[in-house]
């Protein structure tokens, strides 16, 4: 996958970039954190600027957010989580993640969608209960770009420095980001084989 990621940034450049960073917040075995330093890499080659991976990679993962805000603000919090129970795991989401994003938002408040906004696993579905509690779509918004830019910015600037500081990554990130992504796949098998498991015991009982 890594050089699926790779091709698709080199063909498609910045525009690439904010298409597999929408995709991340819809299918988390796409991390950011494989797809932004390969962009960061990508611009020390000449595809693309800095300030566009940047711009690119953060208007991708902002629309992934706010889609998330808006089905949950929409369809609401039953409805949301009777989906999640069935079908969560094809997208790495229980009921247990639902639970444990409400307790950090009703903790903190607004803040918390800023601060989770850099915290892989929490990142995408903080905005799940700043949907369901209707906070308001200014603040909403404000607090998710500055923590998504913030994040995004970071991983583009540690794959650049990479990229300067190294006549030929391509083969070290590579085996990184195989690692990575090699390990999300797993992680995803294993929570949708216990959810399936989950719910085949509690159809028999």
């Amino acid at each position: 996958m890594d050089q699926w990621i790779e091709q698709v940034l080199e063909q498609f450049g910045a525009v690439g970039v904010a298409a597999l960073m929408l995709l991340e917040n819809v299918f988390p075995p796409i991390p950011s954190e494989v797809v932004m330093p390969w962009a960061g890499y990508a611009a020390t080659q000449g595809f693309f600027s800095f300030p566009a991976a940047v711009l690119a990679g953060s208007i991708g993962s902002f629309a992934g957010a706010f889609g998330w805000y808006w089905l949950a603000r929409k369809v609401g919090k039953t409805r949301l989580a009777s989906w999640v129970d069935r079908h969560g795991a094809w997208l790495t989401l229980s009921l247990g993640d639902l639970d444990a994003v409400e307790r950090w938002f009703d903790r903190w408040g607004t803040v918390a969608v800023f601060v989770c906004r850099l915290i892989p696993g929490l990142r995408t579905f903080i905005s799940v209960p700043a949907g369901f509690s209707k906070m308001p779509m200014g603040p909403f918004c404000i607090y998710t770009l500055l923590g998504t830019v913030l994040w995004t910015a970071m991983l583009t600037g540690i794959g650049a420095w990479l990229g300067r500081n190294h006549e030929d990554l391509a083969g070290p990130l590579g085996w990184i980001s195989t690692s990575v992504i090699i390990a999300m796949f797993v992680w995803w098998c294993i929570r949708l084989v216990r959810q399936t498991r989950r719910r085949t015991q509690q159809n028999v009982h």
